[in-house]
């Protein structure tokens, strides 16, 4: 069970579903090499699927939650969502640098810079501290411009076609 050498940097963008989902698969990947991921959960505080599942993984994969349990809209952002932002990303980057983790994933960080409940700057600084050997993954959509360009990998999530446009809304087990 070899750990990463050189740890990439990779962002899961667009408006597209499935960027979290595709960094928990990557995390489920690695649990089976034997290796430890850790998710900071921006704007989010609710219960979602992926936390009852990381508990069946042990201390393979880690998640912590960053948010309150109410969904955060970007002309009512309070001084609470910017705290809690604030301290996640500080929590993020003690997990990245405690030697614990091989995987660390920044989820829904893009939106709550794009909320502006972080700055570009804050989060680079992070990426300029990771560590060599731990992979980074940024999930979220609208993508700052400064993080494509320190990314290695970039994937963008596209919508071709969605229930939620029929009115579907969002499924237990599914969306959340």
């Amino acid at each position: 069970m070899s750990k990463p050498k050189r740890g990439l940097i990779h962002v899961y963008t667009g408006d597209g579903k499935g960027k979290t989902t595709a960094a928990l698969g990557l995390a489920l990947r690695a649990a089976g090499h034997g290796w430890r991921t850790y998710v900071g959960q921006f704007m989010k505080g609710r219960e979602y699927g992926e936390l009852d599942a990381a508990r069946l993984l042990g201390d393979s994969l880690t998640i912590e939650q960053y948010g309150k349990p109410t969904f955060v809209h970007a002309d009512e952002v309070s001084a609470e969502d910017v705290r809690l932002a604030q301290e996640g990303l500080a929590r993020a980057g003690e997990a990245m640098s405690s030697g614990a983790y091989d995987i660390v994933v920044l989820d829904e960080i893009n939106v709550a810079l794009f909320f502006k409940l972080l700055t570009v700057e804050d989060v680079l600084e992070l990426i300029q501290d990771k560590p060599d050997d731990v992979e980074l993954v940024l999930t979220g959509r609208r993508v700052p411009d400064e993080i494509l360009a320190r990314a290695d990998y970039v994937t963008v999530m596209q919508e071709a076609r969605h229930p939620y446009r029929q009115g579907i809304l969002a499924r237990e087990g599914i969306e959340f």
